[in-house]
């Protein structure tokens, strides 16, 4: 007698879903989660009359994009559909799915604003040793900095990271551009020491308070 599992795609589910059970301990969507928490938002564009459509968070949506543009995802449409099929992508939007349209118009009338917060996030990515720079790339490459006293970066140091990370995103927001103009169309690990996201959180504090 044949035994299978039962399966039936109309079920309810009885509680309300934790996306954070969806998406592994050690994917990067939980670093730029928490890492946007740390960021300055002062200089992004918010509507202050309180009227209208209530606008998407200004902690999500730069959020998401610096997940996608990390993650090779840069056209806005593609971006929009993963808020619906990426559950990383999803957990980072909180489950909310803001259309093309909206995420396009957010990187061009926060396009200084939002570069200088992706260099924020990178450089903390830098002192956690998860990313790796040369056309930007967030993932577990050991270099050589981490969050040490003896290794952590001088001033002059993180000046001249900071020109080669506006280079390299600079390179990221035309490749999504371009991506829209032509209506085109991952999986990102962080290392296990700081997979917790309690050891995340702690670690993220220490490091944005010193750079």
């Amino acid at each position: 007698m044949k035994n299978f599992r039962s399966y039936d795609r109309s079920q309810r589910l009885l509680l309300p879903l934790d996306l954070n059970e969806w998406v592994a301990e050690d994917d990067l969507a939980h670093f730029i989660a928490e890492a946007v928490e740390r960021v300055d938002m002062h200089a992004f564009s918010v509507s202050r009359t309180g009227s209208g459509k209530a606008q998407y968070h200004q902690r999500m949506m730069p959020g998401l994009l610096v997940y996608c543009y990390s993650s090779g995802i840069f056209s806005s449409r593609k971006i929009e559909q993963g808020t619906y099929r990426n559950v990383p992508v999803r957990f980072i939007a909180a489950n909310t799915h803001p259309d093309h349209d909206t995420i396009a118009k957010f990187r061009r009338d926060n396009a200084v604003a939002f570069q200088a917060a992706f260099a924020q996030v990178l450089l903390l990515a830098k002192e956690l040793n998860i990313l790796k720079v040369g056309m930007v790339s967030v993932d577990g490459t050991k270099i050589d900095a981490n969050a040490s006293k003896i290794k952590s970066l001088r001033y002059d140091r993180i000046e001249v990271l900071r020109a080669r990370l506006e280079a390299d995103i600079a390179d990221l927001m035309a490749q999504a551009q371009a991506a829209d103009q032509l209506d085109i169309s991952g999986g990102l690990s962080l290392p296990d020491e700081i997979a917790r996201r309690q050891s995340l959180e702690d670690k993220l504090d220490a490091v944005a308070r010193r750079l």
